[in-house]
């Protein structure tokens, strides 16, 4: 198992991982429609998708817990 304290780097791999795959298949279908290359259209499409998305992940999540931080009230406990 992987130490905990790669906890970000791993969480991020995850994201890439199933963002990239779900949006290049849906956005391959998108252009292409349901065509007999499909799996290899969309594999394609993703192997470059996650070489987007998992740099991109690991760069943006912080800005993005940033934000959340300052759109959410703090818990009050009185």
């Amino acid at each position: 198992m992987i130490d905990r304290k790669h906890h970000k780097i791993v969480f991020a791999f995850f994201m890439a991982l199933l963002m990239s795959c779900i949006m290049s298949f849906v956005i391959s279908v998108f252009n292409v429609g349901f065509v007999s290359n499909i799996i290899h259209v969309w594999l394609k499409a993703w192997a470059f998708a996650f070489i987007i998305a998992f740099p991109t992940i690991t760069v943006v999540a912080p800005i993005v817990h940033k934000l959340v931080s300052l759109v959410l009230k703090e818990n009050r406990d009185t």
